[in-house]
């Protein structure tokens, strides 16, 4: 990560990601970078956003060290979008955001788009937060503990 990510001097960490990660477009951009996406042109016709807006979300992505740029395989002036290890470990917050909107945001029945294992074919398991012996944590279950 580059300084401006550690220069925030809030200490929420949901904040600080916020920060970082939270608006509409940083999300999708890398929603589409774990669905494979790496080129502008190919973001841009995904999301259809403008192109301004999605020079600036790639441009914080990467000097927030979500997303690496680099020349395409293929050279020449073309650069391509990956995950860094830090924006891999994104996946269980988009895996999050899926699987809330899946339950909260469709009628039962509506068609929508699935998340697959790839070995299996079969859905991806809804994510639940457990302790350490492994029994559901439910919100009433734990507590931030504040800074002094």
């Amino acid at each position: 990560m580059t300084n401006s990510a550690h220069s925030s001097d809030e200490p929420c960490p949901v904040a600080r990601s916020i920060g970082v990660i939270g608006d509409r477009w940083s999300l999708l951009i890398v929603r589409d970078a774990f669905d494979g996406i790496h080129r502008f042109s190919d973001f841009q016709r995904s999301l259809g956003v403008a192109r301004n807006i999605l020079a600036d979300r790639l441009r914080r992505l990467v000097e927030a060290g979500i997303l690496v740029a680099r020349p395409t395989r293929e050279g020449g002036a073309y650069q391509e979008y990956v995950l860094t290890e830090a924006g891999k470990n994104l996946f269980p917050v988009v895996l999050a955001l899926r699987q809330w909107g899946e339950r909260q945001l469709f009628t039962p029945g509506e068609p929508h788009s699935e998340l697959i294992e790839t070995k299996t074919g079969k859905p991806v398991q809804r994510m639940v937060p457990r302790n350490e012996d492994g029994e559901v944590l439910l919100p009433d279950d734990t507590k931030v503990r504040k800074l002094s």
